[in-house]
């Protein structure tokens, strides 16, 4: 697998998380297997590669299925499309911030026991990444603004899976990056990343 298969990767894993987000704020209900999928791969902080950190090809097919529409101009959900930008433009910031992402780190790993016995989608371990979330993330600015309907978004249930999966989404930005990926590549590359959706997902 090449560096830029990494990188269309880590973006699969970024949308899986955030589809979620977009369907817990207009519907109130989120899917506990996509869920899972999404906050364990937070928990894989010295996974051997991308594939690994985000649990494989086939955990992220979905997010691969959007990435393709959206390069294909088949995706009508402007939302998706911004919440996006904003989760990369802000990984930009966390990664600037050394204290910041050292105690997003430390929370994280004082989360993997309760990981362990119950499970990345239980509400202990959701509220836990929601309150991390809220005491560093949510202080960069500008913060990430989540549209949907005020009914599900008034709900501190809602409001921790949302949270938790926005530190998924930032975690995959940050491995996007790490594999060399630049908002260039959606200007330059769209080709390139359309032919490794494909090979990816053979």
């Amino acid at each position: 697998m090449t560096p830029f298969d990494d990188r269309v990767l880590a973006l699969g894993a970024l949308l899986v998380a955030l589809s979620q987000v977009r369907r817990i704020a207009e519907t109130g209900q989120s899917d506990t297997a996509t869920l899972q999928l999404a906050l364990d791969s937070v928990f894989r902080l010295d996974a051997a590669d991308t594939a690994a950190a985000v649990g494989g090809v086939d955990a992220v097919r979905p997010g691969l299925r959007l990435l393709r529409d959206y390069l294909a101009g088949t995706n009508k959900d402007e939302a998706l499309g911004k919440l996006a930008m904003a989760v990369m433009q802000l990984e930009r910031r966390f990664v600037a911030d050394a204290a910041m992402t050292e105690r997003v780190r430390t929370g994280l790993r004082a989360l993997q026991g309760p990981v362990e016995r119950l499970g990345s989608p239980h509400h202990d371990v959701v509220a836990g990444l929601a309150s991390l979330y809220a005491d560093t993330i949510s202080h960069l600015r500008p913060r990430v603004m989540v549209q949907g309907n005020p009914h599900y978004l008034g709900q501190a249930g809602v409001v921790a899976e949302i949270r938790a999966l926005l530190l998924a989404a930032l975690r995959a930005a940050v491995l996007w990056r790490q594999m060399g990926g630049s908002l260039w590549d959606f200007l330059f590359r769209r080709r390139d990343m359309a032919a490794a959706i494909d090979q990816l997902m053979r």
